[in-house]
């Protein structure tokens, strides 16, 4: 027998036969069994843990992730990282940041040059038809041909092989002083409306127990200029390929350009000019330096 405490009082309890035949003992034992038996198969329920600060900040990664990824399917984001970013300034067999296809260009045949050059002169005998003119005329019977051999050498600049262009010009010398070549001559063309924008460039380092031929830096704007561009790259450019060549303490780039296509169409703002620049090195991070540059540039 097995005593029951209620209120302080023993109240004997008929002890339970494991053999018992009563249906409604053995209906109630069974059911507790059967719940032990569905609570153990049952998988365990592990606790909500809090969020912590780094869950959270791993949750906030992956929504960053996602909105980035959700701007990219949109119009205004489909254009690809910059390349002067995720690739060197110059690559292994001496091109700088070349273009898709400059290669091809570089290893055609005489033969493929004139069939290229063929091609666009086609492509702009269409364009001038579709614009209603007659290519037939005197003044434009040779303009086709004209035109592409200009194209192709106003783009000329990706096939500028960088040895070529620096060659032996890079010395040993103990100078650690401002190096400044300013009011290069620039010519380019416009990426967006193919259309030109020129002016001035001015380029400074500070020789790292190596400088360069002064001619190499003129010729350096030289070769960036001479592609589709905009202002922006080109300056940087420049500066980021300086920096690789001579690995200077540090490198300026100042350009100063007027764009045909806010003067001759758009706005026609006739008087305007756009001024771009790129710090590398000690003209980043020490403002004396940068100060001192702008100063001898006459800008401060």
């Amino acid at each position: 027998m097995v005593a029951a405490h209620l209120n302080g009082e023993k109240r004997p309890v008929r002890e339970l036969d494991q053999t018992t035949t009563d249906p409604d003992i053995v209906d109630s034992s069974a059911g507790a069994k059967k719940q032990k038996t569905d609570e153990a198969n049952d998988p365990i329920e592990e606790p909500e843990e809090p969020i912590s600060a780094d869950s959270a900040h791993v949750k906030e990664s992956l929504s960053t992730v996602r909105d980035d990824f959700v701007r990219d399917l949109t119009p205004l984001q489909t254009r690809p990282v910059k390349v002067c970013t995720l690739n060197p300034p110059v690559d292994t067999d001496g091109l700088s940041w070349p273009s898709k296809g400059a290669r091809a260009r570089i290893e055609q045949t005489p033969e493929e040059a004139k069939a290229r050059e063929l091609r666009i002169a086609g492509a702009v005998k269409t364009i001038l038809t579709e614009l209603g003119e007659d290519v037939e005329r005197e003044g434009l019977l040779e303009t086709p041909e004209r035109y592409a051999r200009a194209m192709l050498y106003f783009t000329k600049g990706y096939e500028d092989n960088m040895r070529d262009v620096i060659k032996r010009a890079v010395f040993e010398e103990n100078h650690d002083e401002m190096v400044i070549v300013r009011d290069i001559e620039i010519y380019s063309l416009c990426e967006h409306h193919l259309v030109p924008f020129f002016g001035k460039a001015h380029i400074a380092y500070i020789p790292n127990k190596r400088v360069v031929g002064l001619s190499k830096l003129a010729r350096l704007a030289e070769m960036y200029s001479r592609r589709l561009q905009v202002q922006e790259r080109l300056t940087k450019q420049i500066a980021m390929a300086l920096l690789e060549i001579l690995k200077p303490r540090g490198v300026a780039v100042v350009i100063e350009a007027t764009h045909m296509c806010m003067v001759s169409r758009g706005v026609q703002k006739t008087g305007s000019l756009t001024i771009t620049s790129c710090m590398l090195g000690c003209f980043r991070g020490q403002q004396k330096t940068r100060e001192e540059f702008l100063t001898l540039l006459g800008r401060k």
